[in-house]
């Protein structure tokens, strides 16, 4: 296993499994709430991993059992004044973007509580796993706020639109059982196997072909914030661009020799 450590996150790369990268939001004793220096740390480890060639598949979690993220650290913004908060909401807004934009697959392994603009931020990956003891919430509206780092607009896109006003309108918390019905979490498992499942799903996903795996994200995320007729568009347009890759004569290959495919991404 190879470890990078920050100061507010950790990032791992497993030697046997070199498609997938582990990003941990490494801030326990304080919940892993989000302050300036891990928002300016994640966009640092986001850009390294984006032009890494092996990796495949991104997993997202926090230390330890208890929270996930909580979201703004307040003790951080607590005299803060306007300049620096919107500075720093910057950051914020910076990395929810990188992270929807990743060019590969990212599973959030949400570990905790889930709050704020730490669901914001679970909002913004691909899928999501949980423990069974999560608790996720978007508390803005009793803070004199609105979410302002994709949760309004992501929390719709992922669960039934009137439940999902009804989260926002009241900022009630809700469990991962909640969250499965919502359609929010793909998984749920034990704390203690969260992230060993997790990584189980990431390899399932990592052994397929990487020129698909970015297709299908820009596609299907592109796809959605536009008419049917331009969405078929842009998977044709993808479509055809794997078609005609090495990647998929390698696949065609393999399959008659029973192999498993080497694939080489172009």
């Amino acid at each position: 296993m190879v470890v990078k450590t920050y100061e507010t996150i950790k990032l791992e790369k497993s030697a046997d499994k070199k498609e997938i990268a582990i990003l941990t939001l490494n801030r326990p004793g304080s919940m892993n709430a989000l302050n300036t220096k891990m928002a300016i740390e994640l966009l640092e480890a986001l850009q390294e991993l984006k032009y890494d060639d092996n990796i495949r598949v991104l997993i997202l979690t926090g230390e330890g059992e208890k929270s996930f993220c909580v979201g703004a650290d307040l003790k951080e913004r607590n005299g803060m004044s306007q300049q620096d908060w919107k500075r720093q909401h910057d950051y914020f807004e910076e990395v929810t973007e990188k992270l929807r934009e990743f060019p590969f697959p990212v599973i959030c392994a949400v570990n905790g509580y889930a709050l704020g603009g730490g669901m914001e931020i679970a909002l913004s990956c691909d899928l999501r796993t949980a423990s069974s003891n999560a608790s996720f919430g978007l508390p803005e509206a009793k803070l004199g706020l609105i979410p302002g780092i994709g949760g309004t607009q992501l929390i719709s896109r992922v669960m039934p639109i009137a439940v999902a006003k009804e989260i926002l309108f009241t900022g009630k918390r809700f469990s991962t059982k909640e969250g499965k019905e919502y359609g929010l979490i793909n998984h749920v498992y034990e704390s203690e196997s969260l992230l060993n499942e997790t990584v189980q799903l990431a390899t399932a996903i990592s052994e397929n072909a990487p020129l698909s795996l970015k297709a299908i994200k820009k596609v299907v995320n592109k796809g959605s914030d536009t008419d049917l007729s331009t969405g078929i568009a842009l998977e044709l347009e993808a479509y055809y661009k794997c078609a005609n890759s090495e990647d998929r004569l390698e696949g065609i290959y393999a399959f008659n020799e029973k192999r498993k495919p080497s694939w080489q991404g172009k």
